[in-house]
């Protein structure tokens, strides 16, 4: 799946132009490096997004197509 595309189903950011914008502003970085819109993502990859000066760092634990808001959470696990 697309980092952009995981972006937004996870909820983690919300419009998937946004997420691709991060992308392409290097705030978005997979196993600590900086990642384009278009990487694919796998399950166990650990990503890292630069929200102003707060960084969140998150374990991918599903992939899916089609989320509902309440397994959206469940798509990842916050390391820190």
């Amino acid at each position: 799946m697309r980092l952009d595309k995981f972006l937004k189903n996870s909820r983690l950011i919300k419009r998937r132009t946004v997420a691709k914008e991060a992308c392409d502003q290097g705030r978005v970085s997979i196993n600590e490096k900086v990642a384009k819109a278009s990487t694919e993502v796998e399950v166990g990859d650990h990503l890292a997004i630069l929200f102003g000066s707060r960084t969140t760092k998150v374990e991918i634990t599903a992939l899916a197509d089609h989320v509902t808001k309440d397994f959206a959470k469940e798509m990842y696990r916050i390391i820190e």
